[in-house]
């Protein structure tokens, strides 16, 4: 099993698009950089705090601070759950249109073993890529931030930053199961189609919050049943933020913001929904005739 994690972790690594993620990661992070200094000089050069009273001029100053920092880690998972889902739909149904997986399955390894070791291989590429990206952004907007950088302490930073790395785990589990069932193309657009469903039930939701509308709120909490990522981003800010049900914290996160917080049962669910798939691609491996 361990081996072949660490074969898959070798293969994504050494793959041309992992490089081109990696060059284009850079190239974000400059960009962001950038733009959270002319963001910050504009600012402080040309926003008219004088006529505010302290504490309208703070909210003020906080909801475009956070506001940047939050554009930017939506981007970044964005990025990261796109370079998750092309590197898990194709990693057994590709193998199997080439006959690659044949000269794996001649060993003496079961295929429990073989879908496990993928699972680890990817999912920890994966975690490593997030954690890279996620602190590359809170990086620029320490620097280069200026007025506009938001204080965070370590341990709002650390215990974000775990949870942005579950993201693409859940990912991985849910790319293998489709792998083992669908053809590479087919699986992706169905990865893709839920990722948008997930992220735009969960704004859905927070809209039903504020406009006290049932409707709204239910299409948000089934589109976190059936994909339960956008609970867990809205977890990791929370966490970053650390801002939990406080009108004056939610009015100063905008759209981004959680109404309220996604519940520990929630994660528990998230957490069983990705043991439950990754026992489902085990299951059909096993019986699939290849």
């Amino acid at each position: 099993m361990f081996s072949i994690a660490k074969l898959s972790f070798k293969e994504t690594l050494y793959k041309r698009i992992f490089l081109i993620a990696v060059l284009m990661t850079l190239a974000f992070l400059a960009f962001f950089g950038i733009a959270n200094h002319y963001a910050s000089k504009d600012m402080t050069e040309n926003f008219d705090f004088a006529g505010m009273e302290i504490g309208q001029a703070l909210l003020q100053n906080t909801f475009f601070a956070v506001q940047v920092l939050s554009i930017g880690l939506f981007f970044a998972n964005f990025i990261t759950i796109l370079l998750t889902i092309l590197s898990t739909v194709g990693t057994v149904s590709g193998e199997i249109e080439s006959h690659q997986i044949d000269t794996l399955l001649a060993r003496p390894l079961k295929r429990r073993d073989l879908i496990l070791g993928k699972f680890i291989g990817l999912g920890g590429l994966m975690m490593l890529y997030s954690v890279f990206i996620f602190g590359g952004v809170i990086l620029m907007n320490q620097l280069f931030g200026g007025v506009l950088a938001i204080h965070l302490s370590a341990g709002q930073i650390v215990k974000a930053g775990l949870m942005f790395a579950l993201l693409p785990l859940l990912v991985t589990a849910i790319g293998l199961w489709l792998s083992t069932r669908l053809t590479t193309i087919n699986g992706g657009i169905i990865m893709i189609v839920m990722y948008g469903i997930g992220f735009i039930g969960g704004f859905m939701e927070q809209f039903g919050v504020l406009m006290n509308n049932r409707s709204l709120e239910n299409i948000g909490i089934l589109s976190s049943i059936v994909f339960p990522l956008d609970s867990l981003f809205r977890r990791m800010s929370v966490y970053l933020f650390d801002v939990a049900d406080n009108p004056l914290s939610f009015a100063s996160q905008g759209i981004f913001a959680s109404a309220s917080t996604p519940s520990n049962l929630m994660l528990v669910y998230s957490a069983l929904y990705g043991v439950l798939i990754l026992f489902f691609a085990i299951r059909k491996f096993t019986k699939r005739d290849v």
